[in-house]
């Protein structure tokens, strides 16, 4: 099949659904692995909350080191009907998170963390400890500390980890594959698409996709060190 005879949508609605994809999942990530990070960073002087932080970081970097297909294969057996969580949702009408965009959102949160939070935790381990006793001093509200000290002061990290986890979640492959398969306009993103032309032949639509995703991992990536040249050039001065 030629360029030319398939329709555009075949190309630009799994692109579209990769970017909306990566913002939904970049924007969870802000909102709910910020704090994590901001906790994970505390000095802990209870031995028990120690420990529990570096198992919980352990936990956290662990799609680093497996196979996506490995914690694709996990989460689509978690979400199945045979196993707890998917009874629960069953069992309180919830619409089934496998072979569903939400459940792409899911698999895409898990996947990302890690990518986000290590520039976001490391950024806010860089908070000089008289910045945080002066904090506790003049602000008694946990919630102020967070959002008027710590959240200026780790925005660097925060963009970083933005731009680096919405870039990973576009080019994510197996773990999609996994828990939402290929349907169309629903969990076909452009990674996938682009398996499906090649396994068809139609490598003029491949290459056309990918190129696509080459052009705009480019940007991303020239952003990506951009900011954490910002970012090195602030920590020595």
């Amino acid at each position: 099949m030629s360029l030319a005879a398939l329709p555009l949508s075949d190309m630009l609605l799994p692109l579209w659904l990769s970017i909306k994809l990566a913002g939904i999942t970049t924007f969870c990530l802000i909102v709910f692995a910020t704090p994590l990070a901001y906790w994970m960073a505390k000095p802990s002087a209870n031995a028990l909350i120690a420990r529990i932080k570096i198992m919980l970081m352990g936990a956290i970097a662990m799609p680093l080191v497996l196979p996506p297909t490995v914690l694709g294969f996990y989460l689509l057996l978690l979400l199945s009907p045979n196993f707890a969580l998917g009874q629960w949702l069953i069992a309180h009408d919830i619409s089934a998170l496998a072979f569903s965009f939400q459940g792409l959102v899911v698999g895409s949160l898990i996947y990302s963390l890690p990518f986000y939070m290590q520039p976001v935790y490391a950024q806010f381990l860089r908070i000089p400890s008289s910045v945080r006793d002066m904090a506790l001093l003049m602000e008694p509200s946990r919630l102020r500390r967070f959002t008027a000290v710590a959240l200026p002061q780790a925005k660097a990290g925060i963009i970083l980890g933005s731009l680096i986890s919405f870039a990973h979640t576009i080019g994510e492959f197996g773990v999609v594959l996994m828990i939402g398969g290929s349907i169309a306009g629903e969990t076909k993103v452009i990674s996938i698409a682009i398996y499906e032309q090649v396994e068809a032949l139609n490598y003029g639509m491949a290459h056309t996709m990918s190129l696509l995703l080459v052009v705009l991992g480019i940007a991303l990536v020239s952003l990506i060190a951009s900011i954490n040249n910002r970012v090195m050039s602030g920590d020595q001065k």
